[in-house]
């Protein structure tokens, strides 16, 4: 998987809804940890789409207990519709992450690390910050923060911009009302991947948009 362009990624802890997503998406954003058997629906998965894979922590808004979750998603790495796998800056840091990371390179298999903010939005300096310290292990760097206010989207869309600018693939966007424009404005400014459910009704993260909304937006926007 690439991200030259923007990719558009359909959120589901059920493979069977990949059909749903196929006129919009440019792939399925697989939450492992929200699924029953995530690596049993994975070797199942017949579908056109590929696959990230994202195994969500408890402490990163997630349901997956630390034990076996990185193990889980190292294996994930194995199926072939995998072609992306996202992993927390988090865990890397705190050096928990380097084999998954190794075996995803080995594999080839893209990586997208992430950081996010459920309590609000850093300045502009430290959401750069945190990029760049994520890009240094990842194909694609990813952060969501809570915007509290306009000037909260503002410093997103700049530092989203800079990275762009200096070359570095990213991901961004504002989580909340006052964020959700973010996730169809981000891409006017570099970033790479949106998120949206497939099933509006199943949103993985607050201020999401639904498939066929966002995917109209960032057309249009584009």
């Amino acid at each position: 998987m690439d991200f030259d362009s923007v990719t558009l990624a359909a959120s589901t802890a059920d493979l069977t809804e990949e059909p749903d997503a196929r006129e919009h998406a440019d792939c399925i954003e697989f939450r492992m940890d929200l699924a029953d058997e995530p690596l049993a629906a994975l070797e199942a998965y017949d579908g056109e789409l590929p696959i990230l894979a994202t195994n969500r922590a408890e402490w990163e808004g997630g349901d997956a207990p630390d034990a076996g979750r990185l193990e889980a998603l190292a294996e994930a790495t194995a199926i072939e519709p995998v072609e992306a796998i996202d992993v927390e800056l988090e865990s890397i840091l705190e050096g928990d992450a380097e084999d998954v990371l190794e075996t995803a390179r080995e594999r080839g298999v893209a990586t997208v690390v992430s950081a996010h903010d459920f309590e609000g939005t850093p300045p502009r300096g430290e959401i750069v910050s945190t990029l760049t310290e994520a890009r240094k292990h990842a194909d694609v760097a990813k952060i969501a923060v809570t915007a509290e206010s306009k000037a909260d989207t503002l410093a997103l869309l700049s530092a989203t911009e800079q990275m762009t600018a200096h070359g570095d693939p990213v991901a961004t966007m504002a989580m909340g009302e006052l964020g959700s424009h973010t996730r169809a404005v981000a891409p006017v400014y570099g970033s790479k991947i949106g998120y949206a459910p497939v099933d509006p009704g199943k949103a993985t993260a607050p201020g999401q948009y639904d498939l066929e909304t966002l995917s109209r937006l960032v057309a249009d926007l584009g």
